[in-house]
């Protein structure tokens, strides 16, 4: 099936002005996030976005969802390369910390500023994001479960727990680049983690010895 033009186009003007949507959310904040200020940085009319996203709402919820593509396919879709088990860990991990070190997006982490802004903020916006965060935690818990029955971590190891330090450490590194020496802040993530996953691990050899 031929597919429209027209639609192809659409679809790829779409695509970037989410992308531009989602750097700006970084600088300005998903709340502060609207039609007229993505026509400005996109130099577009705003009665052409219009025809995309009919409201502030909508912008805001669709700009959610392209962030979580861009998760997909920056960070996790590269990991799963990754044999399963603390390898495929220490590759999510990493690829999390090269995203940020990267300057892909200004604020460093579209989720944890995001959440940080809205967790008073009731509405859709609100309920998305916290499924969205729901969804990530429950993919690292599946990562450990799946090391834990590869045999590379502990039977009894708290999985929750674990996974828990896993997104902590990434938030705080996208936190603490954008204030103070972000190589410091990248290295002390990485290392916190690997120190953690060798300390666990039978068979430590699988991880790295340290951070190069």
């Amino acid at each position: 099936m031929t597919v429209d033009g027209r639609v192809a186009r659409g679809d790829r003007t779409r695509t970037a002005a989410l992308d531009a949507a989602v750097v700006l959310a970084t600088e300005v904040g998903l709340h502060g996030l609207s039609l007229a200020q993505l026509a400005d940085a996109l130099g577009v009319s705003k009665s052409g976005l219009f025809a995309h996203w009919g409201s502030k709402e909508a912008l805001q919820l669709a700009t959610v969802d392209r962030a979580v593509q861009q998760q997909q396919e920056l960070i996790i879709q590269p990991a799963l390369h990754a044999p399963r088990g603390v390898r495929r860990l220490w590759a999510l991990h990493q690829a999390r910390i090269d995203f940020f070190a990267a300057r892909v997006l200004p604020g460093g982490c579209f989720f944890a500023s995001a959440d940080f802004e809205y967790n008073a903020r009731p509405g859709p916006v609100r309920d998305r994001l916290a499924e969205v965060f729901g969804q990530w935690t429950a993919f690292l818990e599946r990562l450990v479960r799946e090391a834990v029955a590869a045999g590379e971590l502990p039977a009894d190891v708290d999985v929750a727990q674990l996974a828990y330090e896993i997104d902590a450490l990434g938030i705080a590194a996208a936190m603490r680049s954008r204030l103070l020496d972000p190589d410091t802040a990248y290295r002390h993530a990485r290392q916190g983690l690997l120190n953690r996953l060798r300390a666990l691990c039978p068979d430590p050899t699988l991880l790295p010895e340290g951070i190069s």
